[in-house]
């Protein structure tokens, strides 16, 4: 069982991919269990947009968002 945090390409890509610009740059990190995104955000809205364009490629791990929203991105 892989439990030390790496980068994946795939889930990455995927908000890299986004048309939103503030969801290219969080940063994803995953193991055996578990997928976590990280970063700031200027609404709640986006941080939403950010779990569900990855959510299908999470499988049955669980996904924590600890995306922060901050009015200084804004």
């Amino acid at each position: 069982m892989n439990i030390c945090p790496v980068l994946t390409s795939e889930l990455t890509d995927a908000l890299r991919c986004s048309p939103l610009g503030q969801l290219r740059r969080l940063r994803v990190t995953e193991n055996d269990t578990e997928v976590v995104i990280t970063g700031k955000v200027s609404s709640y809205y986006l941080k939403q947009m950010a779990q569900e364009t990855i959510r299908l490629a999470v499988g049955e791990r669980t996904l924590l968002n600890r995306v922060e929203v901050s009015d200084e991105m804004a």
